[in-house]
């Protein structure tokens, strides 16, 4: 006897969907869920399974791992890849190839044979990356291999217990809209699972795809000093190998690597989230820099996207924010002369906009994502502060924590040849350009309802004032502008130059707030001076911002 507040249909809907799943666990799975129910249990989690379906966010497809349409499984991937495929032959690419790669998560293998079967059936050439790689790898294997589209199945830096679906089209970028409703569309109208025509596993694309991006990422480098002391940890991810081939291709010692997070493991056994950013996640790294005097700690997440560092000070190791490391890397690269455009989201600091000015390059701010920066107008360097780096926008079209990562050791190791360091060389920067501190309020949400809210209470009731400085000009981001599509996010203009962004995130279940201060720099008081201020004035605006909020 089911629960008398379950939905009618909801049973029918779920049997209809065990019917039909060919994977024998998450079939099991979901029986023995639809029984529970039957015999008068909880119906919640039935529920939330079927509360509608995964839908491309920020970074494609992602979620929990398990049965019914809300989560990621063979279901939900096959009907994917039917919709992508269906768009693909509807678009002009009939023949076509799309490119699949995978990372080492739970699944990802089968999810990516899916893919390859459903492309084949569809009369699509389907090319397999030959064994978990890097995301970045994907995205220049698209523009390489001359495909129509390319797929990624990884959740980038989530937890173990979920996976995800990246989508790119041929240029290499990932989705944007109106593909991703037109995709969407398509998927929505694809019929019994037992209809999709199903062919074989498509062709697995040579290792010679490997060495030829890690060839391509080495010679970003240039000639220069090479003793640099690495110490380096792929997270339990998949960039371990192609990290220390790249480092040494360019010239470096091997890096010292972190042993208990160097193997790919989809439990992630060491850290609490797979993400450097994460408190907890890089201390296995520092302590090791500590042990070996390493003169910088460099980490992947678990696809190799995104890049961290860490660097040694007074006071022990630090982390870099994304944004001082977007600083180095467009400082970097502006001094080396290229020329093009450079860019940022709008959650990122305002620091990249002035040095590429003071350089006569233009500067683009886009929407979060890298699905948007990689759309600026003549890209040479793109960046936003979630650690993501695009240097080498030629060849990948995304970000790179490969690239990113040789081009931060390249700037440290000719920094310590000088006797500096990156710390140093952050304060010539400031001095010339002002201190741009910044600074992150993140809540996590079990009640998802409470992030619309969230943003409902500042949109009603905004604040005149954050951290003693007066809120000169508040734009509500769902509106749009000239510049920018409509997103959910508030930005909030303060005097002084400084500024808030609030905004939901795109890949898990928190309301995102980016905090930025702007201090002159006195030449006799120092940049030590500023940040001092920068940092009380960053504490006073948070503490201010939790209680306009209620968070």
């Amino acid at each position: 006897m089911t629960h008398d507040s379950t939905p009618p249909d909801l049973l029918t809907r779920a049997r209809a969907w065990a019917a039909e799943d060919p994977d024998p666990q998450t079939k099991a799975e979901l029986e023995q869920v639809i029984a529970d129910v039957e015999s008068g249990g909880d119906a919640t989690d039935l529920a939330h399974r079927f509360a509608g379906t995964l839908e491309f966010g920020t970074a494609g497809l992602r979620g929990a791992l398990g049965a019914g349409p809300n989560r990621m499984n063979r279901v939900v991937v096959t009907r994917a890849a039917a919709g992508l495929a269906a768009y693909l032959l509807d678009t002009g690419h009939r023949g076509g190839s799309v490119v699949i790669g995978f990372d080492a998560r739970h699944n990802s293998d089968a999810f990516a044979r899916d893919t390859a079967e459903v492309m084949t059936g569809a009369g699509l050439k389907a090319l397999v990356l030959p064994r978990p790689l890097p995301t970045p790898l994907l995205a220049f294997a698209i523009r390489e291999l001359g495909c129509a589209a390319g797929v990624m199945v990884t959740a980038s830096h989530n937890p173990p217990q979920d996976n995800g679906y990246k989508v790119y089209l041929g240029d290499g970028s990932q989705i944007v809209s109106p593909a991703d409703r037109e995709i969407a569309a398509r998927i929505d109208a694809v019929g019994a699972l037992a209809e999709v025509p199903r062919g074989n596993a498509g062709t697995v694309v040579r290792e010679e795809i490997v060495d030829n991006y890690l060839d391509t990422v080495a010679d970003l480098a240039t000639d220069g000093p090479r003793d640099l002391t690495i110490v380096y940890t792929p997270l339990h991810g998949v960039g371990g190998t192609s990290v220390i081939q790249v480092l040494e291709t360019a010239g470096f010692d091997a890096p010292h690597v972190v042993s208990q997070q160097e193997h790919p493991d989809p439990d992630f056994p060491t850290v609490a989230f797979p993400n450097p950013e994460e408190p907890g996640a890089m201390d296995l790294a520092m302590a090791l820099a500590a042990q070996k005097s390493a003169d910088i700690v460099v980490a992947n997440d678990p696809d190799a996207d995104r890049c961290a560092v860490a660097v040694p000070g007074a006071h022990g190791w630090r982390m870099l924010s994304g944004d001082e490391v977007g600083a180095l890397l467009g400082h970097h690269l502006l001094s080396s002369g290229r020329t093009g455009t450079y860019a940022n989201s709008i959650v990122s600091s305002s620091l990249l906009g002035k040095m590429a000015a003071a350089a006569g390059q233009p500067h683009e701010e886009t929407l979060t994502g890298f699905k948007w920066i990689s759309r600026a107008s003549g890209l040479a360097f793109g960046y936003e502060e979630a650690l993501g780096y695009c240097v080498d926008p030629d060849h990948v079209k995304d970000k790179d924590g490969v690239s990113a990562l040789l081009l931060v050791c390249e700037i440290a190791a000719r920094v310590k040849s000088e006797g500096r360091t990156l710390d140093d060389l952050l304060d010539d920067i400031a001095a010339e350009h002002g201190l741009h501190a910044t600074d992150q309020l993140s809540v996590r949400f079990d009640d998802l309802s409470a992030i619309p809210a969230t943003m409902q209470r500042l949109r009603e009731t905004p604040p005149a004032s954050l951290g003693g400085l007066a809120v000169e000009r508040i734009d509500d981001l769902s509106e749009g502008s000239a510049s920018l599509p409509p997103t959910d996010g508030l930005r909030f203009a303060l005097a002084g130059g400084a500024r808030v962004i609030v905004r939901p995130s795109g890949t898990e279940p928190k309301v995102k707030c980016y905090l930025e201060v702007v201090i002159r720099v006195d030449p006799e008081d120092g940049v030590g001076a500023a940040r001092i201020a920068a940092a009380g004035r960053l504490d006073a605006i948070k503490g201010d911002l939790r209680i306009a909020a209620g968070l």
